[in-house]
């Protein structure tokens, strides 16, 4: 398909990582590309934790880079996990903040090489197995970031704005125009093609079905029932979402009930009557693919 441009808005998406350490191609980068030396923490309740998993599995890494799940509620103040303490305390002297999920540590040095979500996954694309194609193809690198962008403000703050208790009506559905705004762009994208870019499995859908994920699990109970049956009505983005969904790389993954949890355990949003109206039945699509299917 003819790549089209996507608009460029600029992310606000998250916090400052703590480390940022990246994986280079040969051994003078310090942290260079080599089987069975990383490892991922991550929960997959988490919107960042479900990326780096669905990633993970299109990329065949599980023999060349284990995966250590988490519980999806944290269990200490400030969203860390007790179980990371000790690799940050080993990797920053005197490290006093939340110990945060995801994490990709060096099993060779005990330490943390980064807890970046965007540079993990690039990092990880750079030693698939052969056989495994890439998730940032050269040349498409533009669409991708576009993609993260909108995703990041065009979906997910936008729908917190048009969610938010106690904010004003007006900025409220000035919010809910820019999520259907960018809803329809991708939309129109999608309209007779089954993914974002170049007719194959790229980063920009990983991004696009975990955001979708969120919007329909997390962000839809602070939505009154008109803005999600509006949300809704997006036929070709909803196929697409039901169709990753029964992907064994993506499906298998979902932890609806650890996403309910971590919601739960973290909003102090007051539900709304979107609250009821699914968009999908995720847990029945993400059935539909066999397990004999995956690679």
């Amino acid at each position: 398909m003819s790549i089209t441009p996507l608009a460029a808005i600029p992310s606000t998406r998250g916090t400052a990582p703590v480390f940022r350490g990246r994986i280079g191609g040969d051994e003078r980068s310090g942290h260079y590309a080599v089987p069975h030396r990383y490892r991922l923490h991550l929960s997959t309740a988490c919107p960042d934790g479900l990326r780096l998993a669905v990633g993970h599995s299109l990329l065949g890494l599980d023999a060349r880079c284990p995966v250590t799940l988490l519980p999806a509620v944290p269990d200490c103040p400030g969203g860390g996990h007790a179980a990371l303490r000790p690799l940050y305390e080993a990797s920053a002297h005197h490290y006093t903040g939340p110990a945060l999920a995801p994490v990709l540590s060096d099993d060779w040095s005990g330490r943390i090489v980064s807890t970046h979500t965007p540079d993990i996954l690039r990092d990880l694309d750079r030693f698939r197995p052969g056989g495994h194609a890439r998730l940032y193809p050269s040349g498409l690198e533009s669409v991708i970031e576009a993609v993260e962008r909108m995703c990041a403000e065009g979906i997910e703050e936008a729908a917190q704005r048009a969610g938010r208790a106690g904010a004003a009506p007006a900025e409220r559905a000035a919010a809910l125009d820019v999520l259907l705004d960018t809803l329809g762009r991708l939309e129109r994208r999608l309209n007779g093609e089954e993914y974002l870019a170049d007719d194959r499995l790229t980063a920009a859908d990983i991004e696009l079905w975990v955001t979708l994920v969120q919007l329909d699990t997390v962000h839809r109970c602070h939505l009154d029932a008109s803005a999600v049956h509006r949300i809704a009505g997006h036929r070709a983005l909803w196929a697409y979402a039901r169709r990753l969904a029964a992907h064994p790389a993506f499906g298998r993954h979902l932890d609806l009930d650890g996403i309910a949890r971590r919601h739960h355990g973290r909003c102090q949003g007051l539900e709304a009557a979107g609250a009821a109206v699914q968009i999908l039945d995720w847990a029945g699509h993400a059935a539909e693919t066999p397990d004999t299917s995956r690679r």
